[in-house]
């Protein structure tokens, strides 16, 4: 197996490592303690062509791999969470969809102004009965002539509620034993954007709840055909599951740059806190996780663009990288001592931002039990 990156992908991984730590990084503090969408910067990754790396170039994406799209999410995260999952949110839940599954006319709408950035897309499928039991959906949605009429409600979805929101697609069950996805257009009348949660981490990210009360869309906005939502949704979870593993990955080799950095600067009885034994086998364990951890993913990002299955691989990437994140985060606030736990500091809100990445886009839980039926038990 080849494990160098391309010439491309070397050139598009520094691109978005040095707009990390020349554009995020100075920011990134500010914006998670406002609470603020990071608009400006959402803008800057349009004009450098983040928000559509794996779309076609017809549609104004960059028409890259998979792989490549795991660098650029990768690169973020190790600076700041809340910028990445902005970019993955849009890119593998928000856009996908409308990309594998829609027809001409659906994707000449809305594939341009979402591949360039101008526009966010949120995928709406969890609900406050239907998280890891995703097929129970209860929102519903009836066709009355020309149009689908929906009723239901959607929980901690992304992208949904900012200025620049453009469209969420939602699951919905059109028949007693049948789930179909559905384009909803932000301003739809009968299509209510919550209040933004108050969180724990990824603070500058976009999260609320929806509500659809008598929602009417165009029977043209059903997305593939009638029926085919549970397959969808399932496909769309697989690849998005490679997107999150990046952005755990990203944030372990975070907190790891933090760490050594401060090992190396803080002194304590006479020489640098680096030069201890139990610190060095901490930074040492870590670093050794997330080479680990990089090739299951980059595994994963490459079994997808061969064409070959990768779900296993990438439940596997997702379980691996969100539990190290954790445990990465954990260990750098403990070679910081006392200073981990002050905000100034990377790495407190690296701690508060990593939990999430055990229990989104399928909790540790679900990703055991689709490695487990992947193994035949």
């Amino acid at each position: 197996m080849d494990f160098e990156l391309s010439d491309e992908q070397r050139l598009l991984r520094d691109t978005v490592r040095e707009f990390a730590a020349g554009e995020v990084a100075p920011v990134a503090a500010d914006l998670d303690a406002s609470k603020r969408f990071p608009y400006e910067l959402v803008e800057k990754m349009g004009g450098l062509g983040l928000m559509g790396i794996p779309f076609p170039a017809e549609y104004g994406g960059g028409g890259a791999d998979t792989l490549s799209y795991a660098l650029a999410v990768e690169e973020l995260a190790r600076v700041d969470s809340s910028v990445a999952i902005t970019m993955a949110a849009h890119t593998s839940l928000g856009t996908m969809p409308i990309h594998l599954f829609g027809d001409d006319e659906q994707r000449d709408e809305w594939l341009p102004q979402l591949c360039s950035g101008r526009r966010l897309a949120a995928f709406g499928l969890t609900e406050p009965e239907a998280g890891s039991d995703a097929g129970n959906t209860r929102t519903r949605a009836a066709l009355d002539g020309e149009e689908w009429v929906i009723d239901g409600a959607k929980q901690f979805i992304t992208n949904s509620g900012t200025d620049i929101s453009a469209c969420v697609t939602v699951t919905a069950r059109t028949g007693e034993d049948e789930i179909s996805n559905l384009i909803v257009p932000n301003g739809t009348p009968g299509y209510e954007v919550g209040e933004p949660y108050r969180k724990m981490g990824w603070n500058a990210s976009d999260t609320r709840p929806l509500s659809f009360d008598g929602c009417r869309v165009p029977a043209a906005n059903l997305l593939g055909p009638r029926g085919q939502g549970f397959k969808q949704f399932l496909q769309i979870l697989d690849g998005g599951r490679i997107g999150v593993a990046a952005m755990g990955l990203g944030l372990a080799q975070g907190a790891l740059d933090e760490a050594l950095a401060y090992a190396r600067e803080r002194r304590a009885f006479g020489r640098p806190i680096s030069k201890f034994q139990t610190i060095q086998a901490k930074i040492a364990d870590i670093a050794t996780e997330i080479e680990a951890a990089r090739l299951l993913t980059y595994r994963a990002a490459t079994l997808k663009d061969r064409g070959e299955p990768f779900t296993l691989t990438a439940a596997q990437a997702k379980l691996k990288t969100g539990r190290l994140a954790v445990r990465a985060a954990e260990e750098a606030v403990q070679i910081h001592g006392g200073y981990g736990y002050i905000e100034e500091y990377p790495v407190c809100r690296f701690y508060r931002d990593a939990k999430i990445l055990t229990i989104g886009e399928g909790t540790d839980e679900v990703q055991q039990m689709v490695i487990a039926r992947a193994l035949g038990c």
